[in-house]
């Protein structure tokens, strides 16, 4: 019984009766001009969903509210017509929707007032003027029938509401066209929310290993003067660091802002310094032009070179490094190779080697970490197009 008296407990059930008694309000003014026509409501809703693309809007808006409050992801499009397809749904919509208003309408006004006549022609009392109820005489029977009415009236209130809102998912609810763009905005929103994550991962993951490389050099020397350099190498290498992060909490607070500000290849040089102050001896060749690069791909390529020193710094320590920057034959070639190491991760390890992978297969190159010749190497082509 609980279960059968809780939909009269939820206000849903009370904002979908709403929805449901509107389009009568539209009936009861025409009936005042002209009784005699009450189709003409119902027709003129033809060329009110076939021609005018904002209706199927102002119908999900109002459906959104009043059939699915609360709910995020109701199932109902609040986007005009954007098709014949759309407009014909928003026509069937308005038709349907005239259809299951009359009913309730007949339902909430006539039921009542049957279970009140019902209960007195039990009582004694003959009702006159209603058409459901022809008594001539009162019968003690017609109580067993009085909660018959109210019964009818619960199964229509709270069928007709569930009706009405399963009538508006598929009648109202995404058309094709929006589903793809739905899911391609929420593909762009999974590619820029891992996009972040490899972004912090790398410039402030380099920070840190350049921080702790220098400050355990530091402690090693023993030297004031070199102390004074590794100082200097930590603050400017920190503050790199928090640009970056500004710069990609400033993403994550305004999603249009441009990402022009990102370091290019053109900046690559502040990394070899950066490497070649924590101790590793840096051996960098550029050849092509790389002002040419795309935006996308030359920020892709920064990050790689930069995660790609990390490993070396934190894996193998200070040691020789070669850095290979080529553009040509319509392809950037990325190669960064350091003798082996003991501790140095498998390919196919970290999540720093896989970010490198990931960046170059996101702009359709190909990226190999690994062991080569008794060096570590990180190469990388990416198509300039």
């Amino acid at each position: 019984m609980a279960r059968l008296l809780r939909p009269l407990l939820r206000g849903t059930t009370y904002t979908r009766l709403l929805h449901l008694w509107v389009p009568m309000l539209i009936v009861s003014v025409w009936l005042f001009i002209d009784p005699a026509k009450p189709w003409v409501p119902a027709l003129a809703l033809v060329p009110v969903g076939l021609l005018i693309p904002g209706v199927r809007r102002g119908e999900g808006v109002q459906a959104h509210l009043l059939l699915t409050p609360g709910e995020e992801d109701s199932g109902i499009s609040t986007a005009p017509s954007a098709t014949w397809r759309d407009r014909f749904r928003t026509m069937l919509w308005l038709e349907t929707r005239m259809a299951l208003s009359v009913a309730v309408c007949f339902a909430t006004a006539w039921l009542p007032v049957l279970a009140v006549d019902l209960t007195g022609a039990a009582l004694g009392h003959v009702p006159t003027g209603n058409p459901l109820l022809p008594v001539s005489e009162p019968r003690w029977v017609y109580a067993l029938l009085a909660p018959l009415p109210v019964i009818a009236l619960y199964a229509v209130v709270v069928g007709l509401g569930e009706l009405d809102t399963a009538l508006a998912r598929r009648l109202l609810g995404p058309s094709p066209a929006e589903r793809i763009a739905a899911l391609e905005e929420r593909t762009e929103l999974l590619l820029e929310r891992t996009r972040i994550a490899r972004e912090l991962h790398d410039s402030i993951g380099h920070a840190l290993t350049v921080a702790v490389v220098q400050a355990g050099a530091a402690r090693a020397a023993g030297d004031p003067a070199f102390t004074e350099r590794a100082l200097d190498a930590i603050e400017e290498t920190g503050r790199a660091a928090l640009e970056d992060l500004e710069r990609v909490l400033g993403v994550l607070r305004e999603s249009q802002r441009p990402v022009s500000s990102r370091p290019t290849l053109t900046d690559a040089d502040r990394l070899l310094e950066s490497a070649r102050a924590s101790g590793a001896k840096v051996d960098a060749e550029f050849s092509g032009p790389l002002e040419t690069v795309p935006g996308p791909v030359s920020r892709e390529g920064y990050r790689i070179i930069q995660e790609s020193l990390t490993n070396v710094l934190r894996h193998a320590g200070p040691v020789p490094v070669q850095v290979c920057v080529r553009v040509a034959d319509g392809a950037l070639a990325l190669e960064v190779r350091n003798p082996l190491a003991a501790g140095v991760p498998g390919a196919g390890g970290g999540s720093g080697l896989r970010g490198i992978r990931e960046r170059a297969a996101l702009l359709g190159g190909r990226a190999h970490t690994g062991p080569d010749e008794g060096d570590w190497q990180v190469h990388a082509e990416i198509p300039l197009r």
